[in-house]
Formats: C-alpha cells, structure tokens, sequence
C-alpha cells in the first residue's frame, strides 16, 4: 500500500487561503504560524517607526512593510515569506502582492514556539536569495543576531537589547534598543 502524499500548495493556492490563516508557504508547503504576542508586536512597531522615520528624513527611496506582507524570494519558486519587517530599496520588486526578489534587509522575531524556522531555515533562504541584512529579535533572551550578507559573506554579530546597533544597509542609521518603548 502506497504512503500518503502531502499536498503541494502553489503560490496562487496560497493567496487563496483565508485571510484569517497566518501561514507561510516553503518549497510547496504549507507552514503555520502562531499568532504574534504583544511584545513581538511592540518591537515590530517600534523598529518600523524607527526605520520608516530615518528614511523619510533622508528623503529615501526604500519601503518598509511589516507581516503579513508576502516575499516571493525567487520568481516561479512556491515559497513565500512573511517577515516581520522587509525593507525593500529597488521598488521594482514590488507588486499589487507584495514583493517578488529578496528585499535588501528583513528582521524578524522570534516567536518562543517555531524559533528554529527564524535562525536555521529563514536565514538559509534569505541568504541563499541575496538579502543583504539580516536581524533576528529574540525577545525571549533580550537579543539581536544581525547577519551581514553582502558578497556571499555572512558575519554574524550578537547584541543585547542594551545596545545601539548601526544598519549595515546604511551609512548612519543607528537604532538605540535600549531607547524603545517595550513594556518588558
């Protein structure tokens, strides 16, 4: 008797589940997400506010979106992303649903119950895309983990929610964990 096949989901499948389903789709498949807790939601406004107010003071070009925003890292692969924070500098990556091609920086936040999908298998898509920069908040442990991916190079360095950490991205964006308005 034959084992039972799991279903491959498309991209248009995806799109196609109800809007109250927090899930991403990796190579064909389906991966549920927990819902985010106030703090995952505290940290995600306040890095946006931070980021999206830099930009707009340097009269930039990039966008800042935050999940759920779909990122098709690769045109015709059935994976698709909702990082927490994209920042997205070429805006011909973006589309009517989200963006298709690696945005330049994402950040995400760990969520207590999945936080192997966020340091293992995200960074290893996210890399092997091009994303430039890469953060991982683990509020959890009150730490940042900023990967640098530019060149094919990944360095990786580890800060507290203690430090001011500069955007590899950026000649002069700095963002002051310390100074966020988190109720931890």
């Amino acid at each position: 008797m034959p084992l039972p096949q799991e279903k491959y989901y498309t991209v248009e499948d995806f799109y196609n589940l109800p809007d109250d389903i927090h899930a991403e789709l990796i190579n064909g498949q389906i991966v549920y997400m927990a819902s985010p807790s106030r703090l995952h939601q505290d940290i995600s406004h306040e890095l946006d506010f931070a980021i999206t107010s830099y930009i707009k003071s340097k009269g930039g070009k990039c966008r800042v979106y935050t999940s759920p925003f779909g990122v098709q890292l690769h045109e015709g692969e059935d994976t698709i992303l909702e990082p927490d924070i994209s920042i997205i500098c070429d805006t011909d990556k973006l589309t009517s649903r989200g963006c298709v091609g690696a945005p330049d920086w994402i950040i995400e936040i760990t969520s207590p119950s999945n936080p192997g999908h966020d340091y293992i298998t995200k960074l290893g898509l996210y890399h092997d895309a091009g994303v430039r920069e890469y953060w991982i908040v683990d509020a959890q442990h009150r730490q940042i983990y900023v990967y640098n991916m530019d060149n094919d190079d990944l360095t990786l360095n580890a800060y507290s929610f203690d430090d001011t950490i500069k955007a590899g991205i950026y000649e002069d964006l700095n963002i002051d964990f310390s100074s966020l308005d988190l109720d931890i």
